[in-house]
């Protein structure tokens, strides 16, 4: 596991993640796909789940939420402080996991099949897809259902994008990020197998602010 990286990601939870978290309490009583607090769809992208697995479920809301619908919901994390927030706050839920992992690491070493898998805001934007997809398509149910969301690519910058996780003067930690646009997800998740697909960018309830990119497919 990088350490450096979950470093990284614990001080986004006790930070801006945090910040986010107290002015959408709401949030704890929806599935949100989208930055805009009640803005967008909610869980039925992902069907009648009887499984779900969360690739960076943060603080574990999206996770509680099918689980409190009787769905058996797994979220991963890397963020040790992320995960125990979530069992913190939600382990009383029955049928909700929280595990520490990362995902590759994760997808490559159990065997278990889940009828969703999903990315909101996470996983999905921070991983190759050339080395996750096949590996989320391995480990869902036939017929099962992925779907992320995360900012759309700014246009004509294409492709992975790296920032110095510990700014210009800090440790050499790099973060990277992989952003398309709508017609190159579907075309990487056709490449890898998966059908049905669809992808597009929900317009911000101002159309003047920045959008949500949001993709779902089929296994």
């Amino acid at each position: 596991m990088n350490t450096l990286l979950a470093q990284y990601w614990d001080r986004y939870a006790t930070g801006l993640g945090a910040r986010q978290a107290a002015e959408n309490p709401d949030g704890d009583h929806r599935f949100e796909w989208t930055q805009y607090p009640g803005h967008g769809p909610g869980d039925e992208l992902l069907g009648q789940p009887a499984t779900s697995l969360e690739l960076g479920s943060g603080r574990g809301r999206a996770v509680a939420y099918l689980a409190r619908k009787g769905v058996k919901a797994t979220g991963i994390d890397l963020s040790p402080v992320q995960c125990e927030n979530a069992r913190q706050r939600w382990g009383d839920v029955p049928g909700a996991t929280f595990v520490q992992a990362e995902a590759l690491t994760f997808l490559s070493s159990h065997e278990q099949s889940y009828d969703a898998i999903y990315s909101v805001w996470g996983c999905l934007w921070f991983s190759d897809p050339e080395t996750l997809l096949p590996l989320v398509r391995t480990h869902l149910n036939p017929g099962g259902t992925v779907a992320f969301s995360h900012a759309p690519a700014v246009p004509g910058s294409y492709g992975v994008q790296g920032m110095y996780g510990e700014g210009f003067t800090g440790r050499q930690l790099w973060v990277h990020r992989w952003a398309y646009p709508p017609e190159t997800w579907a075309d990487i998740l056709d490449r890898h197998g998966f059908t049905h697909i669809e992808a597009g960018i929900l317009d911000a309830p101002d159309p003047a602010n920045v959008g949500t990119l949001i993709v779902q497919a089929k296994a």
